[in-house]
């Protein structure tokens, strides 16, 4: 879909009206050249694109906050939007040059409570759907739950630092290879069914080797089995001087008794509490995943898809489809992460019954050995055996989750393996060739047309620290100065919206750039030129007096700021 029109407005009034038509849209300001006072800075350009980010799901802070310093806000504009009720409308089209194309209509204001406006072609949508809704609305053949649409669209939308200086890197600082393996494979046309389940199982390992460095914190498991034994030596020397006393042979069974319970109440105190631990980490992550399940109201929405449906012939799936769909995703992810919960809450409620006894006979047997007569040596050795149980208790029990954790890390990774043993086969990598082969022709022509130089995208097949096998994608084009970093950028992202045009892969036919004042005057002209009679909208925020004049000449002026006339005219409120 392509952007039709851009509308900020008051309750009582239209603050700006921006329209973009194909081709080159510009967003300039109008300093004058001569006026070395002025600047075009600071002006509202960026905030156009954080606006139409906004529209299409970003958080609204993005429009008040410093780009460059998160804590940073700007309460100026943000009282100005909340005061004045400001509305945000996004228009996007499927076709610019007909008139009567479906369009897609997108409300927000910045707003909280019963106050928010968060429309979609006028239905209301709650903020936990609303991703989800335009996904719906703007690839409603998507099917696969992994990559997200705000990951798919990343590289369309570009003004924040991280996705203005790397091609491929567009997601933020926290997205791991694997997300990135599943976001390219998909824009390749290679997605596989599978991506949400390896994300899962990569993040419930990850959990695992988490709660084994915990385990692991002070010592590891070899250690703490060397340990083991050398505590069972000196229980078994304590054993055999405690026997050399002279005692009565009640007392005798009683502190041996007494030992045991001891040491038994230790070992169960200690496999309480790891299990607590695990208990914690699984049902934090069943109530994450919880979070995600929809809850639309499917009788105010049926009458919609239904008109949708009878309108646009080959839909097959019913809305209650996709929804039960993923709905379904999100409880069988749920009851995956959760499935040793049960388990694990029945071996608790076992062991804490076990404990209650114990205690109850360590009491008793406390009580019957101090009515009877002891040596001060004696009373020595049996505290000394008294800590050793303890000690060993602890390393048993820590022993023991150490390979309840290596056996779950095990299961995981053969569960990982018979998912990689299909995207890492001879037939998929042929695939993933043949399309990359397909995409790297019109990266490559692009490129040449606009630099003079091929660039390409390739990827290796990599296996990281914890083992795990990923594709890992990279632009490549060597000894690139930082103008031509941008070009490749932009090259990259030219290139994808005519492959998707072939290969018929749903995607957004507009690009917002911001920041492009570091390419060169001659890419500038080659590439309004370029865009000119493809069916590409490129928008980009740039300062007019690094534009040459032919640009100027043959590209849409959306929209001119100043210091006098900044985008939300605040200064003229």
């Amino acid at each position: 879909m392509f952007i039709k029109k851009l509308i900020i407005e008051k309750p009582t009034e239209i603050i700006r009206e921006i329209d973009f038509c194909s081709g080159l849209n510009l967003i300039i300001d109008d300093t004058p050249f001569e006026n070395t006072k002025s600047t075009g800075n600071n002006v509202g350009k960026t905030t156009v694109l954080k606006l139409i980010d906004f529209c299409l799901g970003a958080k609204g802070k993005i429009i008040y906050t410093d780009t460059e310093n998160k804590n940073e806000e700007y309460d100026i504009v943000k009282n100005f939007l909340v005061d004045e009720e400001i509305e945000v409308k996004l228009i996007l089209t499927e076709n610019l040059n007909d008139p009567n194309a479906k369009i897609l209509k997108i409300q927000r204001n910045f707003l909280q409570g019963k106050k928010a406006i968060r429309k979609i072609n006028g239905n209301s949508i709650l903020e936990k759907d609303f991703e989800k809704e335009l996904e719906k609305k703007i690839m409603p053949n998507k099917e696969v739950e992994k990559p997200t649409f705000r990951q798919i669209i990343s590289h369309n939308i570009r003004y924040k630092d991280d996705s203005i200086n790397n091609t491929l890197k567009t997601l933020d600082k926290f997205t791991t290879d694997i997300e990135y393996e599943t976001l390219y494979l998909y824009l390749l046309g290679c997605s596989f069914d599978e991506g949400a389940k390896k994300q899962a199982l990569i993040s419930k390992i990850n959990q695992e080797i988490i709660f084994k460095e915990r385990l692991e914190k002070k010592q590891t498991k070899t250690t703490y089995e060397i340990a083991l034994d050398m505590v069972n030596d000196e229980i078994n020397l304590l054993n055999e001087r405690k026997i050399s006393f002279n005692l009565n042979e009640t007392l005798e069974e009683d502190l041996e008794q007494l030992n045991i319970v001891r040491y038994n109440i230790n070992k169960t105190s200690s496999l309480i509490s790891k299990l607590e631990i695990r208990k914690g980490l699984i049902e934090d992550s069943k109530r994450s995943l919880e979070k995600s399940i929809s809850q639309i109201d499917m009788e105010q929405l049926k009458m919609l898809y239904k008109e949708v449906s009878d309108r646009i012939n080959g839909i097959q799936k019913t809305f209650e489809d996709l929804v039960e769909y993923h709905n379904n995703m999100i409880v069988e992810k749920a009851k995956y992460i959760a499935k040793d919960l049960p388990g694990l809450l029945a071996k608790l409620a076992i062991l804490q019954n076990e404990l209650t006894v114990l205690l109850k006979q360590e009491k008793e047997l406390t009580e019957r050995i101090a009515k009877g007569d002891s040596f001060e040596e004696l009373e020595k050795v049996i505290f000394e055996l008294n800590e050793k149980y303890r000690i060993k208790g602890e390393y048993e029990s820590v022993i023991s989750q150490l390979e309840e954790v290596e056996g779950n890390i095990s299961i995981l990774n053969e569960q990982i393996e018979s998912i990689d043993s299909y995207l890492f086969s001879g037939d998929f990598e042929a695939l993933l060739k043949e399309q990359l082969k397909k995409f790297n022709k019109i990266f490559s022509a692009i490129s040449q047309e606009l630099y003079g130089e091929a660039y390409g995208l390739t990827y290796q097949q990599i296996i990281n620290k914890k083992g795990q096998q990923y594709y890992k994608f990279n632009a490549f084009n060597a000894n690139m100065s930082s103008g031509k970093k941008q070009g490749e950028i932009l090259c990259f992202d030219l290139a994808y919206l005519l492959f998707s045009d072939e290969e018929q892969l749903p995607c957004l036919r507009f690009l917002l750039n911001d920041k492009k004042e570091l390419m060169h005057d001659n890419q500038l002209i080659k590439m309004a030129e370029f865009v000119k009679d493809k069916n590409i909208q490129l928008i980009i925020s740039i300062l007019k007096d690094k534009l040459p004049e032919k640009v100027l000449n043959k590209a849409h002026i959306a929209v001119e700021l100043s210091q006098n006339s900044k985008l939300f005219k605040i200064e003229q409120s």
